[in-house]
């Protein structure tokens, strides 16, 4: 069986894709999305946690519920707060964990979408 869509995608597209999906969404349900993104804001800002410690949690955390968009956006969003492929991996290490085998193919997605977001060395 050959793939097509969304599972053929690359991260950054996939990321791509969804903040377009996410416009349509918020001039579909306005209310409900400018309530979502407030949230989203407040829950990631600085607090007792920084925001890189945060988006390491949201990766996890989309590791363990196998949303590889949420993958997409908070691998992204982990490496502009700052966070190191060290630091990742070892955020994806609790997200096996906690979310067990099905996790580790999650994981693996993660890895991926990490190189594609991480420049190349040199």
């Amino acid at each position: 069986m050959s793939k097509t869509g969304r599972d053929t995608m690359g991260y950054p597209d996939r990321l791509h894709k969804f903040e377009q999906n996410s416009r349509d969404l918020s001039s579909a349900q306005p209310a409900v999305m400018k309530a979502f993104w407030e949230l989203h804001k407040a829950a990631v800002s600085e607090g007792a946690l920084d925001a890189k410690t945060k988006e390491l949690i949201t990766l996890a955390i989309s590791v363990a519920t196998r949303c590889d968009d949420c993958i997409a956006h908070h691998t992204y969003d982990a490496l502009e707060a700052g966070a190191s492929r060290e630091e990742i991996a070892d955020a994806l290490g609790v997200a096996i964990l906690m979310g067990g085998g099905t996790s580790v193919v999650y994981a693996t997605h993660a890895i991926e979408a990490l190189d594609q977001f991480s420049p190349p060395a040199g």
